[in-house]
């Protein structure tokens, strides 16, 4: 079974108010076993701190950010390849992992073979050191460029690049996870465990928008915005199957993320979060 782990971007700002280390104990507190580091300076202080979670908390890092050039989040492989690889060493973590592409490979199927080919010497330098470098998706991954999808470019081009599929996203973009964990089985390594549910509309707004308050177009962008990042268990995502279906396809780690917590503790959230998961076997 994957290793349960949880995506530290939620605690981003107890890590700077706390440090790192005190953030892991509460992490092991919730039972959760491993960490993805995400959106904090990879300081050395903060390497260490993940070295010393691991010994006193056995909290595992799943894996570490990183982008290509300077000024990303994480690891800038272009100047900072072997501390990457040293971190790596020191925290024990088997897989780095790019959040995503610059928006400018987005837009067209030439920029993103560009991208991709740009990635793909230091995926297979990393694979060499026996580190996995990922991938992480969002919904726009899900365009086509002459009918062939973001994915198939990053996996055509970059074959040594895998994937951190974000299930939530997928949905959102328009695939069924299902399918897109068959379509790329055996390069899932990486999974991000968020629901999606709908939001209430909002009868304030709608009735300003009935008395003519405001216009009937600021009502009807609210109604087409009403999607929301759940607690897992919270939403409409079919977990009982996504899950086995994602080991399947080859996921080494479950990661809880939720991108919004609209004003709750995240502390809750997580803990909502991993209490579902208990009840559905994991």
């Amino acid at each position: 079974m994957p290793v349960l782990g949880l995506q530290l971007m939620m605690l981003k700002e107890q890590i700077h108010e706390k440090g790192m280390y005190e953030v892991l104990r509460q992490v092991r507190e919730l039972d959760i076993d491993a960490v993805e580091v995400s959106q904090v300076e990879m300081t050395d202080a903060l390497i260490d701190d993940l070295v010393r979670g691991r010994a006193d908390f056995g909290v595992e890092t799943a894996a570490m950010s990183v982008s290509i050039a300077p000024g990303g989040n994480g690891f800038a492989l272009e100047t900072e390849f072997d501390r990457a690889v040293e971190a790596c060493a020191k925290t024990g973590s088997r897989f780095l992992r790019i959040g995503m592409m610059p928006h400018l490979a987005m837009t067209s199927k030439e920029a993103c073979e560009e991208w991709a080919a740009s990635v793909e010497p230091y995926a297979a330098r990393l694979a060499a050191q026996g580190i996995t470098l990922c991938y992480h998706n969002h919904h726009v991954d899900l365009i086509q460029f002459d009918g062939e999808r973001i994915f198939d470019i990053v996996r055509r081009v970059a074959p040594s690049l895998l994937f951190e599929v974000d299930l939530h996203w997928v949905q959102r973009g328009g695939m069924a996870p299902l399918d897109m964990l068959e379509a790329y089985s055996g390069v899932c390594k990486l999974i991000h465990v968020k629901d999606f549910r709908i939001a209430p509309v909002s009868l304030e707004t709608y009735r300003k928008a009935e008395a003519k308050e405001i216009e009937w177009a600021e009502f009807q962008a609210e109604f087409l915005s009403l999607t929301q990042f759940a607690e897992v268990g919270q939403g409409n995502m079919n977990w009982p199957a996504l899950l086995p279906a994602a080991e399947q396809a080859g996921a080494e780690y479950f990661l809880i993320e939720q991108d919004d917590t609209y004003g709750r503790d995240p502390i809750d959230c997580i803990r909502d979060s991993r209490e579902y998961l208990r009840s559905i076997g994991y």
